[in-house]
């Protein structure tokens, strides 16, 4: 991306320009910005532009004018080159991984991807989370890497641009200033707490000065919603409409009021992350989608098609391989322990093993006449002195673990020997305490423990001092065997030693790729042979002396350092993983002291004595013949090797005694390099195609030398062994000889068996080759090594990796090691630990998928990791042509680790898939990896209407339409009939029933607080009319606010109106508390009804004028307020009686989830017919009762609060929601104790009752609470039935007698606020599971329970009486059969009869209250579009018509719907995944911002836990939706926006997002 035009050393152009050149100029920024040039070829274009009007800037320095690309902001992914080759101290470079060859390939790479330099968005994090050291606490905010005068010139020079900028550009101009300028990297750690305010502040000031005419601020919703001291959710909160006039259309105001011409906000650093993120996914992905039609019913995976252009392996099958004959030496012994008594009994006084202590100083030899004569004390033991003499504890054949400290070398020799001679099976396991480690004793059936004094002390014990039984372990018997503890055998007793045979020697155990941990068995006779192998191979002789640094416990260190060096009587000395921790160079400063002969090392020793070499110069390595390096198979040795031999040459170290091999614990040593003649030619080396490897096939590297791979050989067969090299999957098919897979090994010295696993077994250990065909070659067994590689030239073999570290991407097979190899070779010792990186992959959406985790360093900062990251994804891509899916940097030492220090690799990928890995730094990629997305569905253009109303038709399917029952056929004796206004009703009922109880109003304990007669209701609202004349002087059909609690007071004062003939508009009052957020939605709805008075209470009048309010709005210019506290009695000389029933009876105002202000007008006509609909629904009348807890401010909560009560004279005791607040048990207690029938309530009180009192259903049983008298319990609502929980409410109260069969929910919208409802009589609602794919794709498609994707639904209650609905396709406007989604349209004698709106726009109100199918009507009915999609479906069960019961199933609403990939999606289904995937996630939200999804999440656990959620929801979003998140928004509890109704507002969430007032806790963009 460009500087901005000052930012860039070149000073800006000025507008003395020619106009053409000015022009030319504009177009090369252009084609910058959209890619089509690179930054170098602009800088080219733009310098020849401007020379001739620029003399000076030739003769510039160079530096000069490149200054700022250096001091990268955090933005830009790719520093200079200048940063690549930093020169440093000698010690600090890590050897071990760095191959020179590799390096320069990164460097290549990366440099490769600095031309096509892309700005990669910089996660935002909280500046308080995750502080690790107290450094980073006190660094000013804005440290780029600039000192901090040139930052502040460069940031005046960005804005002093941006001011003479125009505007028109402001997409382009936002992505320059930012990256250019400084800000972003504070912006990246500090704006969330306004710390930054040097720059952060002082470019949105720019931007906020420029627009501001062009809109109002909306008022500041969020910033007072959430407290982030507590977590509780502030009480609902209905916010304003982001300055949204009402009554326009709900499409024409998607785009919120932020959006400038081009789509992008301005005033927001978000954004302009946004806009980053979008330019590097303009970019196309790697492999091209294939063209082939999807059939739009089911998505189709794309599956990767084989590169037609990949390498084939063209070779001849290939031959096994021969190791030289073992040879027949005459005095080799017939078993392993029989050496051991031959020298423990003529050699006593041999060394055997040296152990050292803690600094590395000799603290202990055991002689191999100590080391006889105590494995026989332990052997007599073991046999004699557990149990009785008739119930011995153990006999030959049992295991036995072994628990050794790695430090204790001696105590473990014995201890092994002491159990091959007492003929039982020794088990050495790592550690006690790991789980996997309790399978391992499990399958083995180990009930007894060997470990010395100091280690049992030291292990876990309970309460009366018994040792702790471990997670996932057998019961132990615990054995000490320090000698003290040993009984001497008697003389005559000898144990018993056998030729060695198949019979079992020990059990060597490890662990699998997937963490579980198995026992390798060896045999008495492998052991043997094993040794005799390793001898001729090694060329060991008596008495030589081997320095050993590995694990004594098992592979090569137990091979070589216990067993062979006993068979040939050498003496070893033990240099243990604590002291190379302490004294890295202890192993050299052995050899040198011993004139060792052999050393047996891994890599990662040889990188230790490098770094530690200056400290001593004086060592001399010329006695070592074999310096064995038992990783030789890694693809990083290579360099170790040369980089160790390199430094140490002078010292005396020769290069023919390197000594590669490559070992597993099945096959035990596949192979080894022989020590080399002196002067002979040292072995060569292969340089391989990466892209070859890959596909599994050798290719020598020739074209692109940064994606090699130089590996070196391990040597030769062993000697008596055969070696083939089969294919890593399926059938073992020999490999042609230019293919990789893996060695399997044939001789006496490998392993037999997994213990105790036979299945796995067979497939491992007794493996028979075949060919091509299928047949069988030979009938030697065979053994998988489980390494992957290849016989070369001279049968020299070669390893290029482990089965268990390939990755399969897309069908290519990729090396973990070698990626962690990439990894390490971008300069990372500023930011992570080498060594300390897993790479793993997990399957999502039907691939692998590649995970990259490393420990950061503590005094990293921000932007270096974020650096690094970015370079080590555009290195992996380059030289694996494969894509990182994440990327996740963890604290330092939070990774778990082996016991000797690597990573676990198992368990990080647990953790990682648990969510409790904790990184500190992530980077999600899913944008490039993920390349098997369906392709997006087209829209299928020409098909007509018509057409589809015929093909379902002739498909025999039903046009989707369903109706309440026909109100004319109803016969009502009812007086209320002759009544056509609900003034006169209730008049006519103070006349008839004067003293009939209408309204009871509880207070939080229960008690009535306040009741209303027909009468006395009557008379307030006389009085209220009155006072609207004299104090008002008001007129028929003004409109009067009434702002009220919930309760009696406010329907008085709507009958009030009514008697007035004024027009009520009920409006929830402010929150005293809250003021600033929920006033301007009062001003605003009083503005937008033109109201000529507001009727209120004292309190909410003093509140509305009182200073606290005028910070809010403009308290001057209110209305007329009247407080109805205290009226004057008067009588009113008669009631207003409107001319016609279509005149207006009151206005309904509500704000939509989408933010959207809409008033409706609703005539008197409506209001009686609802009225009537209700009553018959619900069969209310005069003795009945109901309780009603819920809002009663909009929609059919004002209907039922307000109105039916007076239509029908039934009784309703009005419960105020927010009285639930303080007594959890008032509605249910109410409805148990008034004996309620029928009871309405909202979700968000439905929801405070699950949550609240669902562990407490003993307490409302002793409180005698008995819901056994409910018949219904219906929940008001606009929305899909929210299933889950009216299911768990039923589930949790079944106990206190309430019937499953009670709870259902209504359906209304703001067209009809009724139009379902469950009522008394009809079939019980249904539920039907549908298909979520075909949602998607506007069909509907039923499924069985548990059917994956699937979804559960419920009927929205039964249509009212007079109510008909049909489902229409939006776009057409045509009916649609049963199986389509489409919109519901309702008509009916009580749907509103337009939008309240200052402009009334016909069109609008033509188009959603009186619209006309386009086909396929012949009445010409006049529908009203509600604004939801759903769909019909006909039931078996029986209407009260004696019909077949049509369902009315709602989906959503079409605002809220997603279009991405051509599909339709409802925020709620997405919502509903992302909730399950951790525990700590409380809410969640989703939007779209310009075609990118985002996903917020509330996290309610710590912050460290707040970046495990980015790959999980990233994960669950592409499993189950087929979309990738763009970006995820992690934020404290109660940030998300939650109406009175109980929904989200997305609209306005996204537009505090996008505003930056989150203050989020992290934001990730994926990129």
């Amino acid at each position: 991306m460009a500087e901005p035009p000052g930012g860039n050393g070149a000073v800006s152009p000025p507008a003395s320009l020619p106009r053409e050149v000015r022009e030319q100029l504009a177009e090369l920024e252009l084609e910058l910005s959209e890619g089509d040039i690179t930054q170098k070829g602009y800088e080219k274009k733009r310098a020849k532009l401007l020379a001739p009007y620029f003399p000076q800037t030739q003769g510039v320095d160079p530096g000069l004018q490149k200054e700022p690309r250096n001091q990268t902001s955090a933005s830009s992914a790719t520093p200079s080159s200048s940063k690549y080759h930093r020169g440093r101290s000698g010690g600090a470079r890590d050897e071990r991984y760095r191959s020179d060859i590799h390096t320069e390939a990164v460097q290549a790479a990366l440099a490769k991807h600095k031309e096509q330099k892309m700005a990669l968005p910089m996660p935002t994090k909280r500046r308080s989370t995750f502080v690790q050291s107290p450094a980073d606490a006190c660094t000013p905010p804005d440290t780029s890497s600039a000192s901090e005068d040139e930052g502040s010139l460069r940031r005046q020079a960005a804005l002093s641009a941006a001011l003479h900028q125009s505007l028109q550009n402001a997409e382009s101009w936002i992505n320059r200033s930012i990256q250019g300028s400084s800000t972003s990297s504070s912006a990246s750690s500090t704006l969330s707490h306004g710390e930054g305010k040097g720059t952060s502040g002082s470019l949105a000031d720019v931007f906020a000065s420029t627009r501001i005419e062009n809109f109002s601020v909306p008022p500041d919703v969020t910033a007072t919603t959430s407290t982030p001291a507590s977590s509780v959710r502030p009480s609902a909160i209905d916010l304003p409409p982001s300055g949204i006039v009402k009554g326009m259309h709900k499409a024409s105001n998607r785009s919120s009021l932020m959006d400038t011409a081009d789509g992008v906000p301005v005033s927001s650093r978000v954004s302009t992350k946004i806009q980053q993120l979008l330019n590097t996914l303009k970019r196309p992905k790697r492999p091209p989608l294939k063209e082939f039609f999807v059939d739009d019913f089911e998505e189709i995976v794309e599956v990767p098609q084989p590169d037609p252009h990949q390498p084939k392996p063209e070779g001849r099958q290939m031959t096994p391989v021969k190791g030289e004959p073992l040879g027949v030496v005459c005095n080799w012994p017939p078993a392993l322990e029989a050496a051991l008594q031959r020298w423990g009994t003529t050699q006593a006084k041999c060394p055997c093993l040296t152990a050292l202590d803690v600094t590395g100083k000799p603290v202990y030899t055991l002689t191999y006449g100590k080391l006889w004569s105590r494995s026989l004390k332990l052997a007599y033991t073991l046999l004699n002195k557990l149990g009785t003499k008739n119930e011995p504890v153990l006999k030959p054949g049992d295991r036995v673990a072994l628990v050794y400290p790695n430090n204790d070398p001696v105590m473990f020799m014995v201890a092994f020997y002491g159990c091959l001679l007492a003929e039982v099976i020794p088990v050495p396991i790592e550690d006690a305490g790991g789980q996997q480690i309790g399978f391992l004793l499990g399958s083995c059936g180990i009930a007894l423990a060997l470990t010395t004094e100091v280690c049992l002390k030291g292990l876990p014990k309970t309460q009366n001092g018994e040792i702790v039984q471990f997670k996932g372990w057998p019961r132990l018997k615990w054995v000490v065997t320090d000698s003290k503890y040993l009984s001497k055998s008697p003389k005559d007793w000898q144990p018993n030693i056998s030729n060695a045979g198949t019979e079992p020697a020990y059990i060597e155990y490890k662990t699998s790729k997937e963490g579980s941990v198995m026992g390798v068995t060896v045999s008495r006779i492998s052991m043997l042979s094993h040794c005799q192998a390793l001898s001729q191979a090694c060329n060991y002789s008596e008495g030589e002396t081997i320095v050993n640094v590995l694990d004594f416990k098992k592979d090569a260190g137990l091979w070589h350092s216990m067993l062979t060096s006993v068979m040939n009587k050498l003496h070893t000395i033990s240099v243990p993983y604590s002291v190379m921790k302490t004294c890295p160079l202890s192993w050299v400063q052995r050899v040198h002291t011993h004139k060792a002969k052999v050393a047996l090392v891994k890599c990662r020793d040889l990188h230790w004595a490098m770094m530690a070499h200056r400290d001593q110069r004086d060592v001399s390595l010329s006695s070592l013949r074999m310096l064995i390096v038992t990783d030789g198979a890694n693809p990083w040795s290579v360099s170790s090797c040369d980089a160790f031999l390199s430094l140490f040459q002078s010292q005396g170290l020769k290069p023919e005694a390197i000594c590669p091999c490559a070992t597993s614990p099945e096959a035990m040593t596949v192979a080894i390099r022989r020590p080399g003649v002196p002067g002979a030619p040292l072995p060569g080396r292969a340089i391989l195609s990466m892209n070859g490897l890959s596909y599994g096939v050798i290719r020598v590297n020739t074209e692109d030398k940064n994606s090699a791979l130089t590996v070196q050989d391990v040597g030769h067969v062993m000697p008596g062994g055969m070696m083939c090299i089969v294919k890593p999957d399926g059938s073992p098919q020999l490999c042609k000889t230019d293919e990789i897979g893996e060695i399997c090994v044939s001789s006496r010295t490998g392993g037999m068996m997994y213990y105790g696993l036979s299945g796995v077994t067979k497939n491992t250990f007794e493996v028979i080759p075949v060919n091509s065909a299928g047949s069988p070659v030979g009938d030697v067994p065979f053994v998988r090594s489980g390494l992957l590689g290849f016989v070369g030239p001279g049968s020299l073999v070669f390893v290029v990796g482990k089965i268990d570290g390939m990755l399969i991407v897309s069908g290519r097979r990729h090396n973990a090691d070698d990626i962690v190899a990439t990894g390490l070779a971008v300069e990372s010792i500023k930011t992570v630990y080498r060594g300390r990186i897993a790479v793993f992959s997990v399957t999502v959406f039907y691939d692998e998928r590649i995970v990259v985790v490393a420990e950061q360093r503590p005094d990293a900062s921000e932007e270096d990791s974020f650096q690094w990251m970015s370079r080590v994804l555009q290195a992996i891509d380059s030289i694996h042509q494969v894509g990182v899916y994440c990327l996740a940097l963890v604290p330092a030492n939070t990774l778990p680790k082996t016991p000797l220090g690597g990573i676990h690799i198992s368990q990080t990928k647990q953790h990682f898939l648990e969510g409790s890995l904790h990184p500190c730094n992530i980077l999600m990629c899913p944008h490039t990896c993920v390349t098997n997305l369906p392709k997006p569905r087209q829209k299928q253009p020409g098909v007509g209407p018509a057409s589809v109303m015929v093909g379902n038709l002739v498909a025999g399917k039903r046009i989707a339409q369903a109706s309440g029952r026909d109100l004319g056929q109803i016969e009502e004796n009812d007086l209320v009939r002759k009544h056509q206004f609900l003034s006169e009703v209730l008049q006519w009922r103070a006349q008839a029933t004067p003293e009939h109880m209408l309204f009871l109003l509880l207070n939080a304990k229960g008690a009535p607080v306040c009741t209303a007669t027909c009468l006395q209701l009557h008379k307030r609202a006389e009085r209220i009319a009155s006072i609207l004349f004299e104090k008002g002087h008001l007129n028929a059909g003004d409109n009067v606010v009434l702002l009220y609690p919930p309760g009696i007071e406010l329907i008085a004062a709507f009958y009030g109106c009514l008697y007035a003939g004024c027009i009520p508009v009920t409006v929830r009052p402010p929150h005293a508390q809250n003021l600033t957020a929920t006033l301007p939605t009062v001003r605003m709805i009083v503005d937008v009804s033109k109201a000529a008075c507001i009727l209120t209470s004292q309190i909410l009048m003093r509140l509305l004028r009182s200073r606290e309010a005028a910070t809010a709005v403009d308290v001057k210019t209110w209305p007329t307020i009247i407080d109805t506290d205290d009226l004057p009695r008067k009588r009113l000389p008669q009631a207003y009686k409107p001319p016609t029933p279509e005149m207006l009876a009151y206005l309904d105002f509500s704000v939509s989830t989408t933010g959207m202000l809409t008033g409706v007008k609703m005539s008197h006509a409506a209001v009686s017919a609802l009225c009537r609909a209700i009553k018959l629904q619900c069969e209310l009348y005069s003795t009945r009762q109901i309780a009603i807890c819920l809002d009663p401010y909009c929609g059919l909560g004002f209907a039922l609060w307000c109105l039916c009560s007076v239509y029908s004279g039934h009784q309703s005791i009005l419960i105020p929601p927010m009285e639930l607040e303080s007594n959890l048990f008032l509605w249910l207690s109410t409805v148990s104790q008034y004996k309620i029938r029928d009871t309405f309530c909202s979700y968000s009180v439905m929801d405070m009752c699950t949550k609240g009192l669902g562990n407490q259903v003993d307490v409302l049983k002793a409180r005698g609470i008995n819901l056994s008298g409910v018949r219904t319990c219906v929940v008001v609502a606009e929305e899909r039935p929210r299933v889950a929980l009216t299911q768990s409410f039923s589930k949790l109260f079944k106990d206190i007698g309430l019937s499953s069969r009670a709870v259902s929910t209504t359906f209304g919208s703001r067209v009809n606020v009724a139009i379902c409802l469950q009522g008394t009589s009809g079939p019980d609602p249904t539920t039907v599971y549908v298909d979520l794919k075909s949602l998607r794709h506007d069909r509907v498609r039923l499924v069985e329970r548990g059917a994956p994707q699937s979804l559960l639904l419920s009927e929205s209650g039964k249509i009212l009486p007079g109510v008909k609905v049909i489902i229409v396709n939006p776009e057409t406007k045509g009916p649609v059969g049963d199986s389509h989604l489409g919109e519901i349209w309702v008509n009916s004698p009580h749907t509103a009869s337009g939008y309240y709106t200052i402009y009334d726009s016909e069109t609008l109100q033509a188009d959603h209250f009186n619209t006309r199918l386009s086909f396929g009507d012949a009445a010409q009915t006049l529908w009203a579009r509600t604004g939801y999609l759903g769909f019909v479906r006909r039931t078996e069960l029986t209407a009260a018509s004696g019909e077949r019961h049509d369902a009315l199933y709602v989906v959503g609403a079409l605002d809220e719907t997603l279009e991405l990939r051509g599909l339709r999606y409802h925020p709620i289904d997405i919502e509903t995944s992302v909730s399950r995937t951790h525990r700590s996630i409380a809410e969640c939200a989703v939007f779209t911002w310009t075609n990118l999804l985002v996903v917020v999440v509330e996290l309610c656990g710590c912050e460290q836990e707040a970046l495990d959620l980015v790959p999980l929801v990233t994960n669950v979003v592409l499993e189950e939706h087929y979309l990738i998140v763009g970006v995820v928004v992690v934020v404290d509890p109660g940030v998300i926006p939650i109406n009175s109704r109980g929904e989200k507002q997305r609209m306005h969430l996204r537009d505090s997002f996008l505003a930056d007032h989150l203050d989020p806790i992290y934001v990730a963009y994926n990129m």
